[in-house]
């Protein structure tokens, strides 16, 4: 036999990035209907950008309308990562962001554009971290590989969209450098995160739909559930760039809470309740469709 038959074959390269499906980590996360108890978490922390915040500030329906706002902007995200990669809503998400762009106040001149790919990327960011933080306080305690699979997912999902990749990192552990840098030295309180936050110390508005005789009786027992679960679903330096109130004792609270949803008996008996309870309905869809 020759050396060179001798030769063991070369290894496989790692994958760039890891498909989106049935079987991936963010297809089960994203969707889960226990999301809702990391609060706005992604929202503030998008708005915390000055450019994005800036955009929505100038643009956005949010401060006139947050449920208009919510009823467009979700169902196209969903879509993007439930749908197949040849179907997805990626390029509308992308589309409905090309008049967003104007001047930076305060920057003597600084133009900003959503579609700018730094500015871009840090809202789909929010969105991998809000996966990342979902199941790893939620649900179980994530391994440094499930990290990994889920950050690989997630260039798959980013890349839909059809903007520059440019500034996105290759491995988790550059994404957790890429993150530190944003957290401690480039966001800031801008107008819209503030405004998104409001409600902490102010109370949450009444919505449009809902009955002011009705809002009065919810409102004591939901105004201070949603502010705990925003206060402690955001990371401490946000809070404190907030200025946000929360104690020892609160985030005490908050983590025995996290545990109790962590517990396998809670669990257990999650993953036995219907689909159609536990998803929402795009991921169902998606699920059902593969």
């Amino acid at each position: 036999m020759s050396e060179l038959a001798q030769r063991p074959a070369p290894a496989e390269p790692a994958p760039d990035a890891l498909p989106l499906g049935p079987q991936s980590l963010v297809w089960r996360w994203f969707g889960d209907n226990r999301m809702y108890l990391i609060g706005p978490r992604p929202a503030v922390l998008q708005n915390m950008l000055a450019d994005l915040g800036q955009g929505v500030y100038d643009h956005s329906t949010f401060f006139a309308d947050t449920a208009e706002r919510l009823r467009r902007t979700i169902p196209p995200i969903f879509n993007t990562v439930y749908g197949s990669e040849d179907q997805n809503a990626g390029t509308q998400v992308r589309d409905f962001h090309h008049h967003v762009r104007g001047d930076l106040p305060g920057t003597d001149g600084k133009r900003y554009h959503a579609l700018d790919p730094d500015t871009y990327f840090w809202a789909h960011a929010t969105f991998v971290e809000q996966v990342l933080y979902f199941a790893d306080t939620f649900v179980k305690r994530l391994t440094d590989s499930e990290k990994e699979q889920i950050y690989l997912e997630s260039k798959t999902w980013y890349r839909r969209y059809g903007v520059s990749d440019r500034p996105m990192p290759a491995t988790y552990a550059e994404f957790e450098q890429y993150w530190d840098h944003m957290m401690e030295q480039v966001l800031v309180a801008h107008p819209s995160a503030k405004y998104g936050v409001g409600y902490v110390t102010k109370g949450f508005p009444r919505p449009k739909a809902v009955h002011p005789l009705v809002w009065r009786l919810v409102a004591p027992v939901f105004n201070p559930l949603a502010a705990f679960l925003t206060t402690g679903g955001l990371p401490p330096r946000a809070r404190h760039l907030l200025q946000l109130p929360w104690t020892d004792r609160q985030e005490r609270r908050y983590q025995r809470f996290a545990a109790f949803w962590r517990s396998a008996p809670v669990n257990w008996l999650w993953d036995r309740l219907p689909m159609r309870v536990r998803y929402s309905g795009y991921a169902v869809k998606g699920y059902a469709r593969s």
